[in-house]
């Protein structure tokens, strides 16, 4: 990112940025979980495969409370590749159109975003009172919008100072900041200053009663988990190192994050459902590892062909989410795999009908892709 005023396209040309396939490629393994991972988790509950099946089960579910399983992964992984496309993204177009229109862009996206979230959970179907103001689309949204702000405005140096500050004052707050009728530092469910908040100043819906994981004050360490991307887009952007070093030193930065997020949970618990920091740090450094390990195969041995699939879904990841809410794919992949097929199947490996049904949905999804990306059809906030 430069700060020196941006020069005209005529008087400094920037060629256009190639897609970054390892990033594509990352975001549609991301969606595909997010749209198959349910049914994938049930089936292998449901699958007599021993203690792998059950391993893999519990790792497709969320932990409870504290805690760190794969699925937990899934979200702030999203929120991370979404800070590493803002370095593409908005880097070219202020070289070529100056800041005053990058943030035009950031608005726009993010306040389209927000209103595809509202749509999401109920639009105008519901009464206000029944619609999830802050949901997924909504915190992406929100996320976009001020690492975003923030990209166009300040250097990346002062950039690492407030992500610091926002997980350094998020843990301040809940740990000294005293909850009526709980005190300060009790970080349990409903106890906690990120749950007292949600149910006193936040209107609509709660996705978990009188709470919601999505909720006020937990949107602050969430645009912290966008700025880590950004500083992992700012290295993949670095043209004066390899791909293949940029790779190491991606996943060296992540095992240093999940260290020290792990051993910050020791007093502050990793936990999704308030985003902790300890937990921005254990999701932000699996999610650097991914990148790094997308990054070095495609990018740094170019091999590719495997990707594609994941690239069909990753480059029109919210049109294949919005479509997951209206479409079931789950029903439709009864219909190529279901009833005596399915019955048949478990009747030579029990549960083995619902996991060929759960992948059937996974695979529906990927047809999907593949039709919009061969015809060129993407949705562009």
């Amino acid at each position: 990112m430069t700060t020196a005023p941006a020069a005209s396209p005529a008087a400094n040309p920037v060629a256009p940025a190639p897609r970054l396939r390892s990033l594509d490629a990352l975001r549609g393994f991301d969606l595909m979980w997010i749209v198959g991972a349910d049914a994938l988790g049930g089936a292998f509950a449901h699958l007599n495969g021993g203690r792998g099946s059950r391993l893999i089960a519990t790792q497709l579910d969320h932990v409870e409370w504290a805690g760190f399983h794969f699925y937990d992964l899934i979200f702030p992984l999203f929120v991370f590749l979404v800070g590493v496309a803002i370095t593409f993204s908005l880097n070219r177009l202020i070289a070529t159109e100056g800041r005053a229109a990058a943030l035009r862009r950031v608005l726009r996206r993010a306040l389209l975003m927000f209103a595809l979230g509202l749509f999401y959970y109920g639009g105008l179907a519901r009464p206000i009172a029944e619609v999830r103001l802050l949901g997924v689309l909504q915190r992406l949204a929100l996320c976009y919008f001020f690492a975003g702000l923030l990209f166009i405005y300040v250097r990346p140096r002062n950039l690492v100072a407030i992500c610091v500050g926002l997980l350094v004052g998020y843990w301040a707050l809940l740990t000294f900041v005293p909850v009526p009728g709980f005190g300060a530092g009790d970080f349990a469910e409903g106890h906690n200053l990120t749950n007292w908040l949600d149910q006193h100043f936040l209107p609509g819906r709660k996705w978990d009663g009188d709470h919601d994981p999505e909720g006020l004050l937990s949107t602050l360490p969430a645009i912290a988990s966008c700025l880590l991307g950004i500083f992992a887009g700012l290295l993949l952007r670095d043209s004066a190192r390899t791909e293949r070093r940029k790779a190491v030193l991606l996943a060296g930065a992540g095992v240093v994050l999940i260290i020290l997020g792990q051993v910050w949970g020791l007093q502050f618990p990793v936990i999704k459902k308030i985003w902790t920091s300890s937990f921005v740090l254990v999701a932000g450094g699996w999610s650097m590892v991914l990148l790094a390990m997308f990054h070095f195969v495609i990018e740094g041995w170019k091999v590719r062909a495997w990707a594609t699939p994941l690239v069909w879904l990753g480059t029109n990841a919210i049109t294949i989410y919005l479509i997951s809410n209206v479409t079931d794919f789950g029903g439709l992949s009864a219909r190529f795999a279901g009833g005596d097929v399915a019955a048949w199947l478990d009747a030579r490996w029990t549960g083995l009908g619902g996991l060929v049904l759960a992948m059937m949905s996974v695979l529906l999804c990927m047809a999907v892709g593949r039709f919009l990306y061969q015809r060129k059809v993407f949705l562009r906030l």
